[in-house]
């Protein structure tokens, strides 16, 4: 039986971890990128170009590899996701990571994109040493959002008219910081899979400037929103909109792309 610390783990959540593909074509359009800085050192540290993307999703950071002249393969559970992956013309098997076979294959990266919060950290560890080349790198990455204080201030306050129960303060959560727990599971995992040195963390900085109409077009892709009822969604959409509006009806978020990264040993 897992613990009650355990269950609170966001790779138990299956039904937000598997709820994405309501509407992938909403995600696609909406969720941010991963800056080219990124993916080149990530091509550069690893010894070739064979990329296996876990939680490919809709080939965001798959055809970000593939256009830096990687050959990838996905590997994604939602078999909505993976279709629409699979029309952008990337490679995709479905299947849960910790699952998945590579059947005698192996690649020289294993990376995964604002996914591996939902992948068991040592199973997964484990199931990339074992699909990886000797010297092959394991990448794991995340957009951390880092908006201006008021920005911050005027999206909480949105949270806690209309959803005072979501644990989504902006004012606590935000900038690479936030991403410190996930980025030390991940870590942690790494090294509890004793098949890779010691994890190294990378640090990208970019920023978008976003309207009113694009920032309320993303936010029901993000983790336990397409869960809501209606009726809050649209509380909370009317809200962030007002928030944009007393804002001039555009912002800049900063963005840090953090990467919890490491080469299997041997």
């Amino acid at each position: 039986m897992p613990t009650p610390a355990e269950e609170q783990q966001p790779h138990t959540q299956r039904a937000i971890a598997e709820s994405y593909g309501s509407d992938a074509e909403r995600y696609d359009r909406t969720r941010p990128r991963y800056p080219d800085a990124l993916v080149e050192r990530i091509a550069a540290a690893s010894p070739g170009r064979d990329v296996l993307d876990v939680g490919t999703g809709t080939g965001i950071a798959g055809l970000a590899f593939r256009a830096y002249g990687c050959r990838v393969l996905g590997v994604e559970p939602d078999a909505r996701m993976a279709a629409f992956a699979r029309d952008k013309g990337l490679d995709v098997e479905v299947a849960k990571f910790e699952d998945w076979d590579p059947a005698g294959r192996d690649f020289d990266a294993v990376v995964a994109g604002t996914v591996w919060h939902w992948v068991d950290p040592v199973a997964g560890a484990d199931r990339a040493a074992r699909a990886l080349r000797p010297g092959g790198r394991l990448a794991l990455f995340w957009n951390a959002f880092q908006p201006a204080n008021d920005v911050a201030e005027a999206f909480a306050e949105a949270y806690t008219r209309a959803v005072p129960g979501m644990p989504m303060d902006w004012r606590r959560m935000t900038g690479p910081d936030a991403y410190e727990g996930v980025c030390a599971t991940a870590a942690d995992g790494i090294r509890k899979a004793a098949a890779f040195g010691e994890p190294e963390v990378w640090r990208f900085e970019w920023d978008r400037v976003y309207t009113r109409e694009e920032w309320l077009d993303q936010v029901p892709t993000f983790g336990g929103h397409g869960q809501l009822p209606a009726e809050q969604l649209d509380a909370l959409l009317g809200g962030l909109g007002d928030a944009v509006d007393a804002l001039g009806g555009s912002f800049s978020m900063h963005y840090t792309a953090v990467v919890v990264t490491a080469a299997r040993s041997g």
